[in-house]
């Protein structure tokens, strides 16, 4: 009977561990902990200097600040010809939504590439690929390699130098707020839940913008 108690005790004491290290059951890995983690505690941006499609340089956050929206944030690369294209079509539809729904005046957004082979003209050149209306959806990329890789760091983004010129990274819809912090991570295979993230931190439509 004894071996049987200190085996019902072990397991207790085994569950109980993994009921705390899993958050109460409701995470089984540690990205899972993380986006729940920012979910509960929005964590500010970095600081990022960014190229826009157009030629300007633009600081994010104050940015971010001066437009007011809700901003739905990627990365990817121009070059990239696989989980970029299909992570390009799915913000094409969070576009199509975001207009169909009259969301513009509270949702915007920004796919920054993280190859710092891609300047303006290629950031056009993509945007334009893409179907991108510029009062909607906003390309960019890193002008400082520090600063991208604290970004990158932060939205959970892993890229890994590749054969060819390319890249092997992740990717996820980044929900982030006017005062530029990150709000949310959902998948890309669900756009829909992203736009409802954003849509819930939005402030209402006849809220004035700036700039």
């Amino acid at each position: 009977m004894r071996w049987i108690l200190a085996l019902t005790l072990a397991l207790a004491a085994g569950i109980g561990s993994l009921y705390g290290l899993t958050d109460g059951f409701a995470v089984l890995t540690a990205e899972d902990a993380r986006r729940q983690d920012v979910a509960r505690q929005p964590r500010a941006i970095p600081a990022i200097e960014a190229l826009a499609e157009d030629g300007r340089v633009l600081d994010l956050d104050q940015d971010l600040r001066r437009d007011g929206r809700v901003a739905i944030i990627n990365f990817f690369y121009t070059r990239c010809l696989s989980l970029c294209l299909a992570q390009g079509s799915l913000t094409e539809r969070l576009q199509q939504a975001i207009e169909a729904r009259g969301l513009q005046d509270r949702i915007r957004l920004i796919s920054i590439s993280f190859d710092a082979r891609d300047r303006a003209p290629d950031l056009a050149r993509y945007a334009a690929r893409m179907g991108a209306e510029p009062g909607v959806w906003q390309f960019l990329s890193f002008t400082q390699a520090a600063q991208r890789d604290a970004a990158l760091a932060l939205f959970g983004i892993t890229v890994v130098p590749a054969p060819l010129g390319e890249f092997e990274h992740n990717a996820a819809f980044h929900v982030v707020t006017p005062d530029g912090r990150l709000a949310r991570i959902l998948d890309l295979d669900d756009p829909g839940l992203a736009l409802s993230a954003a849509e819930s931190l939005a402030e209402p439509s006849g809220k004035e913008r700036h700039g």
